[in-house]
């Protein structure tokens, strides 16, 4: 397919001018008068530089790559239809909509995130892949987004990264090992035998004794609990609230961590929050 240049840089402009900073969690300020977002605005959000972006709006840039467009498609806020429209207008063949390999996310769970830069929450797949974390997330947890191939999935890190448990309280290590093989397990019963939950557990299973001891058992339905405990190098232990919303159709988890207020971990949330503005 060949790229429409003009129709891409039209819809570009139209879906930028429809976003409201609020809509991202951006500040409206007192002097804006830009109708929807700057163009510099957006190309934070989608991860590009503004000099590229505006290329883009005007018609004149470089045939984006398939990537480039689903960070496009994200930072624009667009659902399914848009999205792929967005990938038609760029010459390139739109993603398949197939849960577990879903990285697009909606744009309703995205407004929620934006609003929650206060607090630790994240976005993730069915199979534990992080997709989008809020400031204070990666504060709490690190950047999570990082990670390429099979290690995008905590389930996969977890038993193939002895790293990847360090920021869990080790009296949990046990159960948790349990849930993630319970979950994948899951995963690939309803996605089938050629998912990629299944070339998942096909890697565990060559790699990790422990994983192979677990995968034996058939254990389905293990869930964490609502508290979580996490060790953080600066401020230790934390014990918080996980509360979860689920957006079925694509299986995606909003996960959002809080504390009581006037609680220790709250006070804890609070000088975490400094730490991570310093180091930002």
């Amino acid at each position: 397919m060949d790229i429409d240049r003009d129709g891409l840089a039209e819809f570009l402009r139209h879906r930028r001018e429809a976003l409201q900073p609020e809509d991202v969690g951006l500040p409206r300020g007192v002097r804006r008068r830009t109708v929807g977002l700057r163009r510099e605005e957006i190309a934070a959000l989608c991860h590009m530089s503004p000099d590229y972006y505006a290329r883009l709006e005007r018609a004149s840039g470089p045939r984006p790559s398939e990537q480039m467009i689903a960070s496009i498609a994200q930072g624009l806020h667009l659902n399914h239809a848009e999205r792929d429209h967005l990938f038609h207008l760029a010459g390139r063949t739109s993603p398949s909509r197939s849960g577990a390999s879903e990285q697009h996310i909606a744009p309703g769970l995205l407004r929620i995130l934006d609003r929650l830069q206060d607090t630790p929450a994240e976005i993730v797949t069915e199979l534990g892949e992080t997709l989008r974390q809020t400031r204070l997330g990666i504060a709490l947890t690190g950047d999570l987004t990082v990670y390429q191939g099979p290690a995008r999935s905590i389930g996969y890190r977890w038993f193939t990264d002895p790293s990847a448990r360090a920021r869990y309280a080790s009296g949990e290590h046990d159960h948790l090992s349990r849930v993630f093989v319970s979950r994948l397990r899951e995963v690939i019963g309803r996605r089938g035998p050629q998912s990629h939950a299944a070339a998942l557990a096909e890697g565990l299973l060559e790699e990790s004794q422990e994983f192979r001891t677990l995968w034996e058992r058939h254990e389905v339905g293990f869930r964490p609990g609502t508290g979580k405990r996490f060790i953080h190098p600066e401020v230790g232990l934390l014990e918080l609230d996980c509360q979860t919303l689920v957006e079925p159709e694509q299986a995606h988890l909003l996960l959002v961590y809080t504390a009581a207020p006037g609680s220790e971990a709250h006070e804890k949330l609070q000088l975490l929050s400094v730490i991570g503005s310093e180091l930002g």
